[in-house]
């Protein structure tokens, strides 16, 4: 395994997976890619990060926001050389792509899903890419936002 590729979000647990993510990967002496993708903009506007609401004008005010987001995890992480990537469009998709683009070994994600009956199982976005990929894919459970 040579490369790892880590999916983030905006929700609090991403610092979890991006823990456990960059723990495996060093641990396989691996590179590691942080992507987020950008979904919408209006879900984007009602999350939270630790500092507070994201206040959006612009699809770029929020790359802009994501590719800090991303460079605040690198930072937390303590390795600069991690490389970023901001994606836009479906998530399952980028996250597919991505992986084909930068010839990705393994695929760290969370679950996180707030549907009762997905929390079950796993989240809708990380079972329609688990559906689809070709890489071994390493799920981390993580639990629902704390209010």
């Amino acid at each position: 395994m040579k490369k790892v590729l880590i999916a983030l979000d905006y929700d609090p647990t991403s610092k979890k997976v991006a823990e456990v993510g960059f723990t495996m990967a060093k641990a396989m002496g691996a590179e590691i890619v942080l992507v987020h993708v950008v979904v919408d903009l209006v879900a984007y506007s009602l999350t939270y990060l630790n500092m507070g609401p994201l206040q959006m004008d612009s699809g770029i005010e929020l790359k802009e926001a994501s590719q800090q987001f991303l460079e605040k995890m690198k930072h937390y992480l303590g390795d600069m050389t991690i490389k970023t990537l901001i994606k836009e469009s479906d998530f399952a998709e980028c996250i597919l792509e991505t992986v084909k683009e930068e010839d990705i070994d393994i695929l760290v994600m969370g679950s996180h899903s707030q549907k009762w009956l997905e929390n079950i199982v796993i989240g809708s976005v990380t079972e329609s890419v688990l559906k689809q990929i070709t890489i071994p894919m390493f799920i981390i459970p993580t639990k629902n936002r704390e209010l």
